[in-house]
């Protein structure tokens, strides 16, 4: 497979000098043909930055970017390629459409800065529009358009040139609710059918599931993980990730005993088997997935006992509430179809779903 990009050690700073802020602290990765790896991380981890600096819009102090077998950025010889030379179609979070021009116009905008011909311009921009589901709208003007339909516009705009990567920030983000699934689906299986290669920047972790092949999870201008939306998801190797990647239940265990990957847990005064993962740090903290746990309303094996606070809907299911009354405070999420009888119930954690970092 060859890369369509590729970042090596990349070292971004905001500000100079004493006052210098360090944003990228030495991030690498790759692209490859018809790939999407999705940048994802808390606010401020440098997913962004790292987006800008590949699209030429911010400056790196060290390293290199590489965009097909073209080098556009090299630190060491003081080298880097203006934006507009790199070819890269790009999706801005709040689209950037021009107002007072077509859907047409908008998208044939960068054909014509590039001085194609005008029947080269209009085969390219219909194909693009066409595949998009955007051929009856080529007319109208942005204010005329939905959400959905301005987003797919400015993807059609990045497109039209056939770029050898799209850059896509936060696309889905100003969309409600419902129109960001549908656009999550049609995104995806857009750049599946054209066999583009993207990179997306995204704070979502359901989103950067949903679209990506690979996951890339900055933390702090560093890339705490990188894989498989599953394995990220079903084999975090640090505790950040886990929680990044999850709705999760964090509980107060003391560790009794580790051999190997097996931890024996104390939790509200019962005994439970865990797994550990990760390096394992001084505090050990203790995590489950609020799906993984199941309500009994019996005794089960590797369980805690504990009284029902709380029941909210959710429309395919019930979100419960679960908390001690003394102690140390304990308190559990699980999920149930039904609305649940207040009372006390079992909570099964499964060994291999009971994480210990």
């Amino acid at each position: 497979m060859t890369n369509e990009l590729t970042v090596n050690e990349l070292h971004l700073d905001y500000g100079s000098g004493a006052s210098a802020n360090p944003i990228l602290k030495g991030v690498s990765m790759h692209l490859q043909k018809g790939e999407v790896v999705a940048l994802l991380g808390p606010s401020g981890s440098g997913k962004t930055t790292l987006l800008r600096a590949v699209a030429g819009l911010e400056s790196p102090k060290a390293g290199t970017i590489a965009i097909g077998d073209r080098n556009v950025y090299d630190g060491a010889k003081g080298f880097e390629m203006a934006a507009e030379h790199r070819n890269l179609g790009l999706v801005f979070q709040s689209y950037a459409l021009w107002p007072h021009k077509t859907v047409f116009d908008n998208v044939a905008y960068g054909l014509k800065l590039r001085k194609l011909g005008a029947s080269e311009i209009k085969d390219k921009v219909a194909d693009v529009l066409k595949n998009l589901g955007l051929g009856h709208l080529a007319e109208r003007y942005p204010h005329q358009l939905s959400g959905g339909q301005q987003q797919r516009v400015a993807i059609a705009r990045a497109l039209v040139y056939n770029p050898p990567v799209i850059l896509l920030d936060e696309p889905l983000s100003n969309l409600d609710a419902k129109l960001r699934e549908e656009a999550r689906a049609f995104l995806r299986e857009l750049i599946v059918r054209l066999g583009l290669s993207a990179l997306m920047v995204t704070h979502d972790q359901a989103e950067a599931m949903a679209i990506s092949d690979r996951i890339l999870l900055l933390n702090n201008g560093k890339i705490e993980q990188q894989g498989t939306p599953q394995s990220m998801y079903e084999t975090p190797e640090t505790l950040f990730t886990a929680e990044f990647m999850g709705s999760n239940n964090r509980l107060p265990a003391k560790v009794m005993r580790r051999d190997g990957a097996q931890v024996t847990l104390d939790i509200n005064g019962a005994t439970l088997q865990a797994t550990a993962r990760g390096a394992g740090g001084a505090e050990p903290s203790t995590i489950i997935r609020v799906e993984e746990v199941k309500i009994s309303a019996t005794p089960a094996d590797n369980a805690i006992e504990l009284p029902l606070l709380t029941c909210m809907y959710l429309g395919d299911r019930f979100e419960c509430l679960f908390k001690s009354e003394s102690g140390a405070e304990t308190t559990l999420r699980a999920y149930s179809k039904y609305r649940l009888e207040s009372g006390r119930y079992w909570l099964q954690l499964p060994a291999d779903k009971l994480w210990v970092f």
